[in-house]
């Protein structure tokens, strides 16, 4: 694993970091294997990051989109990761309908969507079960309880380690989430962190010695590059 961390100076800054890093990427993922994927993130950091690649003139049908984690909910319901990426980004450019690769959230049972998309992935790369293919690159943010996709403290998800899809669960609510190891198989791994309210997570994430299962991010040790793109409020304590 090859891991950096940089601390930027503020949120844009953290922004324009990440779009170097991803357009990077891409342009390697698209000369060596004639397309890109990447697995998105939810929350408000990253919406800005959307809104930047959408601005971008991208060879849009050679990327495809994942999505890391998703709530339950219908895809136009306030709370879906998806509705905010297709707002900030994928509608607002050419990319063709088959390249969106949504979590589903229609079935009514948790357990049979996370298999249904765990067979689409495993169809789309090509991978036979038990096998993890590596997505070009992975974005993640922390909760302020240091979990990271739908992979909560002390969760069932977190024991997860044969399958690339599982249900997590925050508050009884179910979410549909990629698992450890499937984002450990990744080529890159990128967290975007914003905000002082992170530091505590942050110093046991970074600690020497602390349990993987009460700060989940600890488990993110990805065979690829490791990138902790963290603003200066977030990052003050972790300065040398």
């Amino acid at each position: 694993m090859n891991k950096t961390v940089e601390i930027l100076s503020d949120q844009p800054a953290l922004v324009a970091r990440a779009l170097e890093l991803i357009l990077s990427r891409l342009k390697t993922a698209i000369e060596q294997r004639g397309k890109f994927t990447i697995a998105l993130a939810g929350g408000s950091t990253p919406k800005p990051l959307y809104e930047a690649i959408a601005n971008q003139n991208l060879p849009w049908d050679k990327i495809h989109v994942f999505w890391g984690d998703e709530r339950y909910v219908p895809p136009d319901h306030p709370d879906s990761n998806e509705l905010m990426a297709r707002r900030a980004w994928l509608d607002r450019v050419a990319m063709p309908a088959a390249n969106i690769h949504a979590i589903p959230t229609l079935e009514g049972n948790p357990e049979q969507s996370a298999v249904k998309y765990e067979q689409h992935l495993q169809e789309f790369f090509n991978s036979a079960p038990g096998k993890f293919p590596a997505m070009d690159v992975v974005l993640l943010g922390i909760g302020d309880d240091a979990h990271t996709a739908s992979l909560f403290p002390h969760t069932a998800a977190l024991k997860v380690s044969d399958r690339l899809i599982t249900v997590g669960n925050k508050d009884a609510h179910p979410r549909i989430t990629f698992t450890y190891p499937f984002i450990n198989a990744a080529r890159s791994v990128i967290f975007l962190v914003a905000g002082a309210n992170k530091r505590p997570a942050l110093a046991q994430i970074f600690a020497p010695v602390a349990d993987d299962l009460t700060y989940p991010s600890r488990l993110i040790q990805p065979q690829g590059e490791l990138w902790w793109l963290l603003d200066a409020a977030a990052g003050l304590e972790l300065k040398p």
